[in-house]
């Protein structure tokens, strides 16, 4: 837990950052266990676990929100920012600043490149080299069908939510069980 809270410091993709976040978290399910069931310490552990799998869920969310709004600046339809974005170059057109509006036209479309860029370092990081296990990686003949992937990855969003909605039945569960 020390080291994963140290080497966090030092890295520059967010992807790791979280890994070595989630390493550094650890800590704290240990206290629980150490301290055991004298002082609640497992009910504690239990409910910090369900809140930290809430957190989690929260702060990739954040990741994709900020994804979205970034699109949605750069005017990527169907989203807002593409609508305000025609509207103001329909009014512009209307009015005769065609070169105005023209203009525009192109900028967004820079804007739009980096904006993706961002959301690229956002998502993969500084480290772009392709390892010789990358390289030679072969689909597994066992890999489900992308429906199913899909379906579960819904399931288990799901599965992790409830929880987090339901959390005080929970506690007094956890409490009734260990003390």
């Amino acid at each position: 837990m020390i080291l994963g809270n140290l080497i966090v410091i030092t890295q520059t993709s967010m992807k790791r950052m979280l890994a070595y976040s989630s390493i550094g978290q650890i800590g704290y399910v240990i206290i629980g266990i150490i301290v055991g069931d004298s002082n609640g310490g497992y009910a504690s552990m239990i409910t910090y676990m369900l809140f930290y799998i809430s957190m989690n869920l929260v702060t990739f969310a954040c990741i994709v929100l900020f994804a979205l709004c970034l699109l949605s600046l750069g005017g990527l339809p169907p989203l807002a920012g593409f609508f305000e974005k025609l509207h103001l170059f329909w009014c512009g057109w209307q009015a005769g600043l065609y070169f105005l509006v023209s203009i525009r036209l192109l900028t967004s479309v820079v804007s739009m490149y980096y904006y993706l860029k961002i959301i690229k370092l956002l998502m993969t990081g500084r480290n772009q080299e392709i390892t010789p296990h990358v390289r030679n990686y072969r689909r597994s003949p066992l890999r489900s069908n992308n429906s199913i992937e899909l379906s579960m990855i819904i399931v288990c969003v799901i599965a992790s939510t409830i929880p987090g909605i339901s959390m005080n039945p929970i506690i007094e569960i956890a409490q009734d069980t260990l003390f």
